[in-house]
């Protein structure tokens, strides 16, 4: 009669291991035969586990990573990436200048956040519009920047966009998402048209108020 398989179990305690203090692992031995010295000298004299002093993958990738965390910090924020005919407004009077210098060029306003999902989807595609149409003038006015100013302008939903020429004043505006974008072309097609103009600009509202004599304000909602 055949001796029955018996299987050995014995823990092994490795130190000081590159990974922690203090490594535990189990392995099992297949069943040998009765000569075979199971004392402790023979079974700790067993060639260590195949562990490398060596780095890991993760610990070689992290200098790797940490410097591309730095360079990312370094890139522009999106709206800070202008086309050339781009403008950033960041007070009433910059705003009231950009428009006298203007003068009949046609004027864009774009009213935006920074924290604005849906002003960062539509602003590359406003870019492009902004390279694509170089005679027209593109201000960009950070709503928490210059809050009394939207509130003046009634500025309420974001992105929000007039439109200026000259003496003419406001054109027009509205609100608008990416998906809306037409909206800004077509607007663009009908006052893109060559036209002068006799008079300082107007149709700008209240904006010679002090931003002092402006009420309190809510937080504009994005579209």
């Amino acid at each position: 009669m055949a001796a029955p398989h018996i299987h050995h179990t014995i823990r092994l305690q490795f130190q000081s291991l590159p990974l922690s203090s203090s490594t535990s692992f189990f392995t099992t031995l297949p069943s040998l035969p009765p000569s075979l010295d199971f004392s402790p000298r023979r079974l700790f004299s067993l060639p260590p586990p195949p562990y490398s002093s060596s780095p890991t993958r993760k610990q070689q990738l992290l200098p790797f990573k940490v410097c591309a965390t730095i360079a990312e910090t370094g890139q522009p924020k999106w709206w800070e990436k202008n086309a050339p005919n781009m403008i950033d407004i960041h007070s009433t009077q910059e705003f009231l200048n950009a428009l006298s210098q203007a003068e009949d060029r046609l004027v864009i306003v774009e009213f935006y956040g920074t924290w604005c999902a849906s002003c960062r989807a539509l602003f590359p595609k406003l870019c492009k519009t902004a390279e694509e149409n170089p005679e027209i003038v593109f201000l960009k006015v950070n709503f928490d920047e210059n809050k009394p100013m939207c509130k003046s302008l009634n500025v309420k939903v974001l992105p929000y966009f007039h439109f200026y020429r000259g003496a003419e004043g406001q054109l027009e505006s509205f609100s608008c998402s990416l998906a809306k974008f037409q909206k800004i072309k077509d607007a663009i097609q009908t006052h893109s048209t060559a036209r002068c103009s006799i008079g300082p600009p107007k149709g700008i509202g209240d904006l010679l108020l002090e931003p002092s004599s402006a009420p309190k304000d809510r937080p504009a909602e994005s579209v």
